[in-house]
Parts: structure tokens; C-alpha cells; sequence
């Protein structure tokens, strides 16, 4: 089976993917800052500062997935973070490219993670792929990061690049911050409740890259979010009602959230309410493409 070599495999998307790849029969390798050809999935030197790779990967993958990026709401946006944001997503994309030229290697496509922060705060607008870009800083680093993306055209290789939107795990990422209140009966939406979120299982996530990897006729933007978004307040509600824990539903002001968090208070506040359709016509079909559905599947009681 062909080797998959993933940037950011050991995130919180890279290992379920890798899992999911194995399970398919792929081979699946890894790049890391360390390399140990004895792990679970091999790993291969990357340094990303200094834009150092070792060829090796490149030379042995059929197709290549970069998921790597600093965490968006991990730690304040100070301005050098900010920087590390973007820097970590752009640096890593063309690093990636620079190792292909120098292999003079050219694996059947070439798959990125974007986000759903370049439409910034739209309102109740309905976003797609050809939709103009928003404004803010969230989407500045989409817009510098899709365009390294876009780089890999200029070499011949098929490329997507897929614009995710909340991805809902209990293993990382936002839902598990949500989940964090509910131990002491809170689920909280915040501001006034009615931005449009646009979120994905991560399973479905996970299945979306694999679709797009197996499809050739694919290439191109796509919007990686379920077909049915959900404003804040009605988000919280379902966490509610799916868990097992009950819980009251409590607002959280805007001011408050500007307060402690800063322009980083943006990753909430903002509504973005984004299209699926161009994703679903490739032919994909999702497994989990209702909000209910999908927290009833992650929140269900461990037996």
C-alpha cells in the first residue's frame, strides 16, 4: 500500500489520522523535530527553522499531509505569538516544498490544513470556497498560509487544501475546553449566543482527507465542516442535553471574554457560518452530519 508522510501526525488530528490510515493498510510515516525509526510511525527530521529535511521522507511518500501549526487558543496573542502562528503553518508548508524540489520528487497530491478563519466574522452570512477573504488577524494568517499552499501548483503536484472549520474531539481542541465547566454543572455560550459555528467530527475529518488522498479528480479549496453549523447558544444546549452530566446553560459577556482573553477572545466571538456543499458534491458523504448526532457519539458513557 502507498506511504502516507504527514506533517503534524503526532497533533490531535495527525493521530487519529494515522490511526485511521493504518487501518486502511496505508503506511504512514512521520515528520518530528527527533527521528526514531522506532516509534510506532517512524519519524524523519524536520527543522523547521532552519528549513532542514531529511529527503528520505520525501523520497518514500506516495502522498503528504501537512497538519503541523501552533495551537490558535493555546496561550495569549501576544504579538510574538501571533507571529509563531502563522510562522508555524507558512515555514513548515514551504519547507515541505523546498524538500520535494530538492528530491526532484513528486508524490501523487500533496494535502493541507487551512482554516475557516480567512472568511472572518461574516454574521449570518453564508460562506463558500469562492467567497472573498474577511478581515482581522485570523485571516491575514489564513491568507499567508494558503498562499504557500498554493506554491505547490507551481511544481506540478495535485494539491487541496481543506479550510476546517471547529473540530469536535474530547481528546483536544475546542470541545474539550467547552466540557471543562460542565464537571461543575456549566455549559457556557458566550457573547450573545447567536454566532454561527461551523464545526466537523473529527472522525469525518479525518475520513475527508482520506477521501480527498483517493480521489484524483480533486484539487482545489474545500470547506472541511459538516452541513449543519450551529449558532453558540444552540451549541452549548446540545452539549446539555448529550451529556450525562446535567448542566445549566449560562451566558459568558463578550466584555468579560475581551477581558481575559484579548483579541484571542475573536476565536469565539466571531460568526462564521460556512458551506459545505462544494465537499459533499466530490462525493463525500458524512458520517456524522448532524450537532446532536455527533456529541451524542463523543459524549456517550464510557462502559
Amino acid at each position: 500500500m502507498p506511504t502516507v508522510l504527514i506533517g503534524g501526525g503526532s497533533g490531535l488530528v495527525g493521530t487519529r489520522l494515522s490511526n485511521l490510515l493504518t487501518e486502511r493498510g496505508y503506511t504512514v510515516i512521520h515528520l518530528s523535530r527527533q527521528a526514531n525509526q522506532d516509534a510506532r510511525f517512524p519519524t524523519f527530521e524536520w527543522d523547521i527553522e532552519n528549513q532542514v529535511i531529511d529527503l528520505e521522507a520525501i523520497r518514500q511518500a506516495d502522498y503528504v499531509i501537512n497538519l503541523a501549526g501552533a495551537g490558535i487558543a493555546d496561550r495569549p496573542w501576544t504579538e510574538l505569538r501571533k507571529q509563531l502562528i502563522t510562522n508555524s503553518r507558512v515555514d513548515t508548508t514551504r519547507l515541505l516544498i523546498k524538500g520535494l524540489k530538492e528530491a526532484q520528487h513528486r508524490p501523487k497530491a500533496f494535502l493541507s490544513s487551512a482554516a475557516i478563519g480567512f472568511y472572518g466574522n461574516r454574521g449570518d452570512e453564508l460562506v463558500d470556497e469562492n467567497s472573498t477573504a474577511g478581515a482581522g488577524f485570523l485571516t491575514e494568517s489564513c491568507l499567508d498560509w494558503e498562499s504557500a499552499i498554493a506554491e505547490v501548483n507551481t511544481i506540478g503536484i495535485r494539491s487541496v487544501a481543506i479550510r476546517i472549520g471547529i473540530v469536535l474531539s474530547t481528546r483536544g481542541g475546542a470541545l474539550e475546553k467547552m466540557l471543562i465547566p460542565v464537571k461543575w454543572g456549566v455549559s457556557g455560550y458566550f457573547g450573545g449566543g447567536k454566532q454561527w459555528y461551523s464545526w466537523i467530527h473529527i472522525d469525518d475529518l479525518c475520513a475527508l482527507f482520506i477521501h480527498f488522498m483517493e480521489h484524483e479528480e480533486t484539487h482545489g479549496t474545500y470547506n472541511g465542516v459538516a452541513p449543519n453549523p450551529s449558532r453558540n447558544k444552540a451549541f452549548a444546549q446540545a452539549i446539555m442535553r448529550a451529556h450525562p452530566k446535567r448542566q445549566l446553560v449560562l451566558p459568558v459577556p463578550a466584555f468579560l471574554l475581551r477581558a481575559v482573553m484579548g483579541e484571542m477572545a475573536d476565536t469565539v466571538l466571531y460568526s462564521t457560518k460556512v458551506n459545505s456543499a462544494k465537499t459533499e458534491a466530490s462525493g463525500f458523504v458524512f458520517k456524522y452530519p448532524e450537532l446532536p448526532d455527533a456529541l451524542a457519539h463523543l459524549l456517550a458513557p464510557t462502559k
